[in-house]
């Protein structure tokens, strides 16, 4: 070993040696903290997103900002269970695009909660059996997640923060020949951003063999007890059931992103980037929509997304579920809600949150 290996090597244990001290010196931090407190929670979305813009901002490099972020996610997730234990629970089984955003937000030092439904996850958190819950709301090629919005309109919950998911899907099967599939699981979602490719690259494969599936990770489950079988799911998903992949990145739209929702129970407060998402109705009647969102333009809050959703209360009768930009403590919001409140027939404030 050459001389100046060997001083490099001394530099890298003594940079290792002072890191050990300064993490375990702000865990010890965290732990006073969390003495201190008196509410109990120990997650706060606006706490946790200023400090990652602000060390994103001052990252020197040469390691991105993304593996940046990545890297005091879980130094933030480890701090976090000192102070006390913490349950998320998200759609699964173990291997869905869920269980990566929940791990995405939250890091691994989490205790995770595997549900069979989006209902499953909503009631886990209403009955307080988890923290909080992760939730799908809306896919960039294929839209809303229609149960997601309903259940909103009724839970007591609210949203504290959203998690922007690169959703790149793998097709997987106990061997990699194409021409031996006869039948492909998967959850119709998937099936559907996928939909130009399985059907250019294995025509053999007719419409009735596409079967929906629960979830992702349940596809690769099932095809994995079928040797003429294949699914479409997450990578993870093929290392957890021994799954060999077939093609990688197979989404028609290589942009594809899910984006998903934190619901809990507490009001997040000002970081200084958020979100507001709220469910309004309106009386059936000429020019009710514009006038409406009249107070948005007025007060200069710009709305970044519109749906509506059958209300279920009536023949044609909707809501409209709205985004948009700063917290509902902004002045300009505040105005913009209040006047809304007084213009609309319901108006239902689901939460105020860090933006991504």
């Amino acid at each position: 070993m050459s001389e100046q290996l060997k001083q490099l090597r001394d530099q890298i244990d003594a940079i290792d040696d002072e890191l050990l001290q300064l993490v375990s010196k702000r865990a010890g931090l965290a732990q006073q903290i969390g003495k201190i407190k008196k509410s109990g929670i120990v997650y706060r979305p606006e706490r946790e997103a200023q400090i990652l813009a602000r060390i994103q901002k001052q990252n020197p490099g040469p390691i991105s900002s993304t593996h940046i972020k990545q890297l005091f996610t879980e130094i933030m997730s480890l701090c976090r269970a000192l102070e006390k234990p913490m349950s998320v629970a998200y759609l699964g089984p173990n291997g869905t695009f869920s269980e990566d955003a929940a791990l995405k937000r939250f890091g691994s030092t989490i205790t995770t909660v595997a549900c069979d439904s989006i209902d499953e996850v909503f009631r886990k958190v209403e009955s307080d059996s988890a923290n909080y819950g992760v939730v799908p709301v809306e896919n960039s090629t294929e839209g809303a997640i229609g149960r997601t919005m309903d259940l909103l309109l009724h839970t007591p919950l609210t949203i504290c923060g959203e998690i922007q998911l690169p959703v790149h899907q793998f097709l997987m099967a106990q061997q990699t020949e194409l021409s031996q599939i006869n039948k492909i699981y998967s959850h119709p979602q998937s099936l559907a951003q996928c939909h130009h490719w399985l059907k250019t690259n294995l025509p053999h494969v007719s419409h009735s063999a596409f079967i929906n599936s629960a979830s992702n990770a349940d596809a690769a489950r099932q095809a994995a007890t079928d040797k003429q079988a294949a699914a479409v799911a997450s990578k993870r998903a093929a290392e957890l059931f021994g799954l060999s992949i077939c093609a990688e990145n197979i989404e028609d739209d290589p942009r594809n992103t899910t984006r998903f929702l934190i619901i809990g129970r507490q009001i997040v407060d000002v970081s200084g980037k958020d979100k507001t998402s709220l469910i309004l109705s309106t009386n059936n009647r000429s020019g009710a929509i514009y006038k409406l969102l009249e107070p948005l333009a007025q007060h200069s809050v710009s709305m970044s997304r519109l749906e509506s959703r059958p209300s279920r209360t009536g023949l044609w009768q909707y809501v409209f579920f709205i985004d948009i930009e700063g917290h509902q403590q902004d002045e300009n919001v505040a105005a913009a809600l209040t006047e809304l409140r007084e213009k609309s027939a319901f108006l239902k404030i689901l939460g105020s949150y860090p933006a991504t």
